[in-house]
């Protein structure tokens, strides 16, 4: 990752020759790109670019939609309040059944079309700011009815700084007021990488589907791909939901939330390509240089969990030619089937299958 080295406003120490920043004009809040939406950006395959992302915590109504004031109230200095949070807000496209997220985009991919893959790289992501916030609220996260344990909701400020090593950690004090504090390290992602639905109505920002959207995938970090079946011509990709850190569950509804600059890469696998390398993907699947990751997708965990399965059984047999019944022993013996998020009313399961266990088997 990019190590915090000031705030990043708009425009600010952009090195690549394709940017995209976050003003008003180039999101949409809460609600996904569509079938036949505008493109902000186009671009060919292969493209690096650098797209700015905004948090949506410090924006919403119960957070007072004024960024300023929140994040002043917890000490924040005005210039290290990011002009493009405060220009969402301010604009409040948004409505109550809309979902929390700023989303970025959409882009364009010159000849992606339908049965396709689009492959979107993180190359790098740095941090906008020193500081996020970790939300329970709204009566949702893993323990709804018991946390929050008051009637108000919760929304934890959490700065960051680097330790004696120059390790950037999040920080949280033990007790409310107190000096102990627990630091933990950074691991920064985008929690919402997508294409653009094959729809009338357009999507919802929480549920992640076929289309990627709010996937949290934790492991999505720095070098790791996220491979998206196309479900419109162009593709029409887009990010958001910029994370610092998570750990696998996200229980509390929210992690560590807080505005990323990204570097990305736009790639496309044809659909010839897509099914030689990885078979019929019904969900996203995401990579990284040591692992592949399939997802399973549903409101029941334990429905997702049996869909990833099934789609690990399906990349194995596609991609190495392995027979079901020893993918599905091998599955048992040898991978780790994680919850990536049990917050999002769909919720995700994602295997790590080794790479390195089938060097030589293709």
């Amino acid at each position: 990752m990019g190590d915090y080295q000031g705030t990043l406003q708009p425009g600010a120490r952009v090195d690549d020759a394709v940017y995209l920043p976050a003003d008003p004009d180039a999101v949409r809040w809460g609600r996904l790109p569509r079938r036949g939406d505008a493109p902000v950006l186009t671009v060919d395959p292969g493209t690096a670019l650098t797209v700015d992302t905004v948090s949506h915590e410090g924006l919403l109504p119960d957070q007072g939609s004024d960024p300023r004031a929140f994040f002043g109230g917890h000490g924040v200095a005005r210039e290290d309040v990011l002009e493009d949070a405060i220009g969402i807000a301010a604009r409040g496209a948004r409505t109550a059944e809309d979902g929390p997220h700023v989303v970025t985009g959409p882009i364009e991919v010159r000849e992606a079309r339908p049965g396709d893959l689009l492959a979107i790289t993180l190359l790098d992501a740095t941090p906008r700011v020193p500081y996020g916030v970790i939300s329970n609220r709204h009566g949702r996260g893993a323990l709804p009815g018991e946390m929050p344990a008051g009637p108000a909701d919760v929304s934890v400020f959490t700065p960051i700084s680097p330790d004696e090593n120059g390790e950037w950690r999040g920080r949280l004090p033990i007790a409310e007021g107190g000096d102990r504090i627990v630091s933990f390290p950074l691991a920064p992602f985008l929690g919402i990488m997508g294409v653009a639905t094959d729809t009338d109505e357009a999507a919802h920002s929480v549920p992640p589907g076929p289309h990627g959207g709010n996937i949290d995938i934790r492991h999505l970090t720095a070098g790791a791909t996220l491979y998206i079946p196309v479900q419109v011509p162009g593709a029409l990709a887009y990010v958001g939901d910029p994370h610092f850190a998570q750990g696998n569950g996200e229980v509390a509804l929210t992690a560590l939330e807080a505005s990323l600059r990204a570097r990305i890469r736009l790639d496309l696998l044809d659909a010839s390509e897509a099914a030689r390398e990885f078979g019929d993907l019904v969900t996203p699947l995401a990579a990284d240089a040591t692992h592949l990751m399939p997802t399973g997708l549903d409101a029941d965990l334990d429905e997702a969990m049996r869909a990833c399965v099934r789609q690990a059984i399906a990349l194995l047999g596609a991609r190495y030619g392995m027979a079901p019944h020893l993918a599905y022993a091998y599955l048992s013996a040898a991978t780790d089937f994680e919850i990536s998020q049990v917050v999002d009313l769909v919720t995700g399961v994602h295997a790590r299958i080794r790479r390195a266990d089938f060097e030589g088997v293709r």
